[in-house]
């Protein structure tokens, strides 16, 4: 049996002095050229993840939109809402098209058609966003087709008690705001014109918060922003390139 020889007794190992004479793995083991390029591989590594990160924010806001024509007003039912399905350029086919939640509002006081015009983009991470609630299909509904200059266009009627997005679970009202999950503000929305009796969407604009409903909401509008942009409140003040800032 071997015995355990006490430290510091006569040809014991002296542990302290082996570490402290340890070489440095850095200092001894790194050859000089891979030290002097340390910092350009630590940019070459760093920098692109942070410029997909930053640089979409130069140009989210003021996104340009079309005019787009969605035949009479008449295809919308006061207070009902409707999907519409179109082409925003028709010469770019199916990649432009976009999908709106439109609500007709009836007469304001002043007897102006107020209707309610919802981009279906989630503005978390810009899914599709689907009414929660029965389609036409399901409550006996027809589903209508319009052909305009933008190409068809399609209107299935719904009922929903608010809109949900299916990739990460963002929940809006129906007035879009925001009720549950990632979302940083309301669902973006279009301006709209009433030309000849027929309902012709406009630019896309971005809101934060819609205070009251229907033809009695009071929106404040910003240009538009993409998904994940906040467009009022300190996480706009802290946002990291404040040249964007409207």
């Amino acid at each position: 049996m071997t015995a355990l020889v006490p430290a510091g007794a006569a040809g014991a190992f002296d542990y302290r002095a082996a570490l402290v004479d340890l070489p440095s793995y850095h200092d001894d083991y790194t050859p000089e050229p891979t030290r002097a390029w340390r910092p350009v591989i630590g940019a070459g590594i760093t920098l692109p993840p942070l410029g997909f990160a930053v640089l979409p924010s130069f140009d989210g806001e003021g996104i340009k939109t079309r005019d787009v024509n969605l035949g009479p007003i008449t295809n919308f039912p006061e207070g009902e809402y409707v999907i519409a399905t179109f082409m925003e350029s028709p010469e770019l086919g199916e990649v432009s098209r976009r999908t709106a939640f439109v609500r007709n509002n009836g007469r304001t006081e002043n007897g102006t058609p107020s209707f309610t015009a919802i981009y279906s983009r989630c503005v978390h991470l810009g899914c599709p966003v689907q009414a929660n609630g029965p389609s036409g299909q399901i409550l006996g509904l027809p589903t209508v087709k319009e052909k305009t200059k933008n190409g068809p266009v399609t209107f299935s009627p719904t009922v929903p008690a608010g809109f949900g997005c299916p990739c990460h679970g963002g929940q809006y009202d129906t007035e879009g705001n925001r009720t549950a999950g990632p979302p940083v503000r309301g669902l973006d929305r279009y301006e709209y014109s009433i030309k000849n009796g027929r309902l012709v969407l406009g630019s896309a604009y971005s809101v934060d918060y819609v205070r009251g409903a229907g033809k009695d909401a009071r929106i404040k509008k910003y240009p538009l922003h993409n998904p994940g942009q906040h467009v009022a409140g300190p996480e706009f003040w802290l946002w990291p390139i404040p040249e964007i800032r409207a």
